[in-house]
Formats: structure tokens, C-alpha cells, sequence
């Protein structure tokens, strides 16, 4: 028996992510629910399209619901942060599914444009990141059961699942749209939200507590341990100029009660991780714009959809094997390599567009390091904010990743109106290069930080 256990084999990463009670039912239910970030956005386009005949005003339309989303999605984190998952999410969901079932039923009679429009707004204002309340949860179970160590294992999982969602949701829609009804694919992620958002909810086990602001109150001047400090420094900078190492300076004692939490943004890397993920995301919609249009002039939109998915594929199998990974070092040093990696893969496509196979192929290895590099992302956030800031730090970076999707788009189709299929397959891999040196900002800046606060 004790040879038996000598040479057990150790249990995988993610056999113990999901050992941990009330993991797979927040983990399922939370990717049921995010499916409307992947679908809504081209629903829109596929049903404006189809009913009114207008391509100009279906792209407005979704970019305008799509900014919308984005300028909400940290307000409410903030919200989630401050007064927990359930008894927000609750509420926003239950307005949520009631504008989402608004417009899609809106758009089914063909209302007048400028009401579809307003909707479409109103609808996008609902939105907020399931994948950043997801993460949230994973770090706290994590934490509270001792295995923090996984979270890099839980992180490159939950990167993988946004993969398939965002690659398979846009495939589904316009299969939906062909094949069944050209609204019926605003219908199906707003079920999907329901069902999924509502079981979310639920778990009340692996929800968060709401982390609580401390208030200190500032020591008076006559507070005692004031008076001894201000003696000793009297008595003591006669030469060094410094007070004695083992006492208090006024400045710890005199705390500063007006002190509120500071924005995630004053933190050092911040911004050019966000940046980053602004100008990388735009790789991924201007991918799918530039295939879709290299396919039709190929004459191949029967393969299209496989296409598309070999990227996921890659991007699915780079998670399993991330997660896996014992990584030492920063964070940031690891996303540089990851990106420089997706830049040489989309770079090798661009060349060897044409032949199926090929591209299929070196789509697949392009996407190993798609999932790693938000992986590496988040954990750059987790590691950035305090814990009472995390869901708002992890919604700027999901926030960040859809204003760029909706640049990528829109700037993939201003190419494509003006120039060749194979001059906007350049735009992938010139994106992903462009983030990099923002990628480098943030590793100088944290760098430097964490040199001054030691």
C-alpha cells in the first residue's frame, strides 16, 4: 500500500480547480451567461442588415451598443465591489434580459430606425463582464481554500472559455441567421444570459464578501505617542537630521481620515496594460473581417466557420497547457513573449494566404499563445489593484479588449472599402506589434515602482 501511494500519480491542475466544491457551477454558468458579448455585437449586424438592407446603419448601430457596454461595464464592477455579486447582479440582470428581449422583439416588427437605435443604447448600458465576476471568484475559492497557487491554472481556463466564445458565439449567429430566423440570434444569447446569469447568482458559497474601506482617524496633536515623537525628533536630528529608527514619524501617526480608495488607474502599469489590450484586441476582429473577406474572394465561405475556429482551437489547447505552467518571473516578461509570438504567427498567414492547410495550421499554432496572453493579463490586474478593487481592475481589462474588438472592425472595414482582402490581412499582425511596446511601458513603469516601494 505504501508503494501504491509512493507512485500515485499527481492529480492535474485542473482536476483540483474543479475538486473544489461549487467551482463547476459558477465556472459553466458563468460561460452560459457571457455568450451576448460574442453574439450581440454581429446579431445586430446580421438582423439591421437583413430587415432594412443597409450595411451602413447595422455597423453604427452595434458600435454604438458596443461603446455603450464599454463605458458601463467598470461603473457597475465598481458596484459589484462595493455591494456584492448577488444583490447587484440580481437587480441588473432582471433589467438586462427585459432590454435585450425589448430589442430583439423591436427589431422582429422593424420599428423605425431611431427607436431601434435608442434601444440598442439602452440595451448595451445593461451589460456588464460575467468573465470579470468570474475571475473574482476563482481568486477568492483559491485563497480561501489555500490553493492560490492554481490561479494561474484558473485564469488561463477562464481565457480559454472567452476564446471559444468569442470565436464559436460569431459562427452560431450567422448560422442562426441563415438558417432559422434573422433576428433568431438575439434571441438565443439573451436565454442563454437568463438560465446562465440567474444560476451565477445563486451560488451564494463561492460568492465574495464585500471588502470593507477601514477609516482611520488621525492622531491628535496631543495624542501622546504625537508628543513623544515630536520630542525625539527635537532631540534627535542635532547631527543625522533623521529621527531614531525605532520611532513613529508624525507622518504614520498622522494619518489622513479624508484618504479615500484610490482609482485603478493611479496604479503603476495600468494604463499601457489596458493600452495593450486596446490595440491587441483589434488584431482579433480585424482577423475575422480580413479571413471573411479573403475566403469570399477565394470563393470558400462554405469553410469559413473552420476557418475561424482553428485560431480557437490553438487558442483552447495554449490554455490547457498554460494553466499547467509554473512561471517564475513577471508577468509582464511572459505577455511580451506571448505577443511577439502572435505577431510572427499572423505574419506567416498573411504570407501564405491561399493555401488552406497552411493557414490552418499555423492558425492553430498562432493561437497557442492567444490565451496565455490574457491569462497573463489578468494576473498582471490581480497583482496591480487591492482585493477590494479586483472586479473593477478585471472589468477594465474585458472593457479594453471590446473597445478595441469595435476599432478593429471598424477600421478593418474602412481598409477593405478601399484596398484588397490581402493588404487588411496585414492588420492582424501590425496590431499585435503595435502593443508591444506599450507592453514594455508597463514592465519599465511596474518595474521602477516596485524598485521605489522596497
Amino acid at each position: 500500500m505504501a508503494a501504491t501511494s509512493a507512485t500515485e500519480t499527481p492529480k492535474s491542475p485542473y482536476s483540483v480547480l474543479f475538486s473544489i466544491s461549487g467551482t463547476k457551477a459558477f465556472c459553466a454558468s458563468g460561460a452560459l451567461a457571457r455568450l451576448p458579448m460574442s453574439m450581440m455585437g454581429l446579431g445586430i449586424i446580421l438582423a439591421l442588415n437583413h430587415l432594412y438592407d443597409n450595411w451602413t446603419i447595422a455597423g453604427v448601430m452595434s458600435a454604438a451598443y458596443v461603446l455603450a457596454t464599454a463605458a458601463v461595464t467598470p461603473l457597475y464592477a465598481r458596484l459589484f465591489d462595493r455591494f456584492g455579486q448577488r444583490k447587484v447582479g440580481s437587480m441588473v440582470l432582471v433589467v438586462q434580459i427585459i432590454t435585450m428581449l425589448g430589442f430583439a422583439f423591436s427589431a422582429l416588427v422593424r420599428v423605425p430606425i431611431p427607436l431601434l437605435f435608442a434601444l440598442a443604447v439602452v440595451m448595451g448600458l445593461t451589460q456588464f463582464s460575467f468573465g470579470a465576476l468570474v475571475r473574482t471568484r476563482w481568486a477568492y475559492v483559491l485563497d480561501r481554500t489555500g490553493n492560490g497557487e492554481l490561479l494561474n491554472t484558473a485564469y488561463a481556463l477562464e481565457s480559454a472559455i472567452d476564446e471559444i466564445v468569442f470565436i464559436f458565439g460569431p459562427i452560431l449567429a450567422a448560422f442562426l441567421a441563415a438558417s432559422v430566423h434573422p433576428v433568431s440570434q438575439l434571441f438565443v444569447p439573451t436565454i442563454a444570459c437568463a438560465i446562465g446569469g440567474t444560476i451565477f447568482f445563486t451560488l451564494k458559497d463561492t460568492q465574495p464578501p464585500v471588502v470593507h474601506e477601514v477609516k482611520v482617524v488621525s492622531a491628535s496633536s496631543d495624542d501622546a505617542d504625537v508628543r513623544l515623537t515630536i520630542d525625539g525628533d527635537a532631540s534627535n536630528t542635532g547631527d543625522s537630521g533623521s529621527a531614531p529608527r525605532d520611532r513613529l514619524t508624525i507622518a504614520q501617526l498622522k494619518t489622513n481620515d479624508a484618504a479615500k480608495k484610490c482609482s485603478v488607474f493611479t496604479y503603476a502599469g495600468v494604463i499601457p496594460l489596458l493600452l495593450v489590450f486596446i490595440i491587441f484586441n483589434m488584431s482579433f476582429t480585424a482577423f475575422d473581417t480580413s479571413m471573411t473577406a479573403v475566403m469570399k474572394s477565394l470563393h470558400l465561405d462554405s469553410v469559413l466557420g473552420v476557418q475561424l475556429a482553428m485560431l480557437a482551437v490553438g487558442s483552447c489547447m495554449g490554455a490547457l497547457v498554460f494553466g499547467t505552467l509554473e512561471l517564475k518571473g513577471s508577468r509582464w516578461r511572459y505577455m511580451i513573449m506571448f505577443l511577439a509570438a502572435i505577431t510572427a504567427g499572423f505574419f506567416v498567414i498573411h504570407l501564405c494566404q491561399g493555401n488552406l492547410i497552411v493557414m490552418g495550421i499555423m492558425e492553430i499554432i498562432t493561437g497557442l499563445a492567444v490565451s496565455p496572453v490574457f491569462a497573463s493579463g489578468n494576473l498582471v490586474m490581480k497583482e496591480t489593484v487591492p482585493e477590494e478593487s479586483l472586479t473593477e481592475g478585471l472589468s477594465w481589462v474585458s472593457t479594453a479588449g471590446t473597445v478595441g474588438a469595435s476599432f478593429g472592425s471598424m477600421i478593418t472595414g474602412i481598409i477593405l472599402d478601399h484596398a484588397t482582402p490581402d493588404v487588411s490581412l496585414m492588420l492582424p499582425w501590425i496590431f499585435v506589434l503595435a502593443s508591444i511596446p506599450f507592453a514594455l511601458i508597463g514592465w519599465a513603469v511596474t518595474r521602477r515602482s516596485v524598485s521605489l516601494h522596497s
